[in-house]
């Protein structure tokens, strides 16, 4: 379970073992045209036997079924399931509001884990796995491979963005109103302009953020997105940013603002609730109708529990209309009943 305030290298490389028990993939559609081992609803001549079904006109001859054909006196013809490539993908967010944590770890710590987690979970699978991680400044490109180097290469990558949040002291409040500003920060509509263009058609993509600026910007490309690829949608969050504590005034700043807010205040603790709930209510629906499945993870959640739980062999299989049905993994921790690992959606 994630800890503290920032990463550790060694950490992120001891899951690897806990990873084994996350199956990223089941018998889902690839886009992909590159043999590898992940199970696709393409039919042909593949690895594995699929079924036994009556010769159609333009069937080769050479996959007829001649027992069955000669026991039942109709043509049946063999069809086999073949094996695709389905390259992993991470978009992990690494900006300035994933600094927080009010209970076990950092939003950003909790994120990191969860990208490691998922790292090795596709390189036991044999996939190849890349990824972009991001702050307000930059960006890190990894092309995905298929090796041990491109794993440690994401590990170290979010090892260093994540220690940079708080390797950087917070901006004064003194300081001029015009340096408080960043015009050019990037935003999560950037990052998916980019993602589009760097995830290869028939890719796996995972993206793990809060979703804090998540907006119709962001729909657009993630609608673009969906048609290549399968996305899947973490979202992180602290406790405290559902429900405020009721401790009377406290002093609350993002490092250029100071506020002071008394949180015995039983309207101002529920506005507050209600606005976060309908924030993530409006990111869940959003993505629904892209068939994009959002699932919640807080701080003080254990990623390795909720990973294996929404990722299981006979668990992340299509359903009706092409969305994935969620299940509970916390129930204790889950008051509204909406997302696995989460206290609340």
């Amino acid at each position: 379970m994630a800890r503290g305030a920032h990463t550790h290298l060694n950490n992120l490389l001891g899951l690897r073992h806990a990873a084994k028990d996350i199956e990223l993939f089941s018998r889902r559609r690839s886009r992909s045209q590159l043999a590898g081992g992940s199970k696709t609803l393409f039919r042909g001549r593949g690895l594995e036997f699929e079924e036994v079904r009556h010769y159609q006109a333009g069937d080769e001859l050479r996959a007829i079924d001649w027992r069955v054909t000669a026991r039942t006196g109709i043509a049946h013809t063999k069809l086999f399931r073949e094996e695709r490539e389905r390259p992993v993908f991470l978009l992990v967010d690494q900006r300035r509001s994933m600094a927080f944590g009010s209970r076990c770890c950092f939003k950003s710590v909790q994120a990191a884990e969860v990208a490691a987690l998922l790292s090795w979970a596709a390189l036991d699978h044999n996939d190849r796995i890349g990824g972009l991680i991001f702050n307000e400044q930059r960006h890190i490109d990894i092309r995905p491979a298929r090796n041990r180097g491109a794993a440690l290469h994401m590990l170290k990558a979010l090892d260093t963005f994540s220690n940079e949040l708080i390797a950087k002291p917070a901006r004064s409040i003194a300081e001029p109103a015009a340096t408080k500003t960043t015009p050019t920060a990037i935003n999560l509509e950037q990052m998916l302009v980019e993602l589009r263009r760097v995830a290869r058609p028939g890719s796996a993509v995972f993206i793990v953020s809060d979703f804090i600026d998540f907006d119709d910007a962001c729909i657009k490309q993630l609608h673009q997105l969906a048609r290549h690829c399968d996305i899947n949608a973490i979202l992180i969050y602290d406790p405290m940013e559902q429900n405020l504590p009721a401790q009377g005034a406290m002093a609350f700043t993002d490092g250029a603002q100071r506020r002071i807010l008394n949180t015995s205040a039983r309207g101002l603790r529920r506005d507050f609730s209600a606005l976060f709930s309908q924030r993530i209510d409006n990111t869940r629906t959003a993505l629904l109708r892209l068939g994009i499945e959002l699932n919640i993870l807080s701080t003080d959640s254990d990623a390795l529990s909720a990973l294996t739980s929404w990722y299981r062999s006979g668990r992340n299989q299509p359903t009706r209309a092409g969305l994935h049905q969620p299940t509970d993994s916390s129930d204790s921790k889950n008051p509204l009943g909406r997302a696995p690992g989460s206290a609340a959606s």
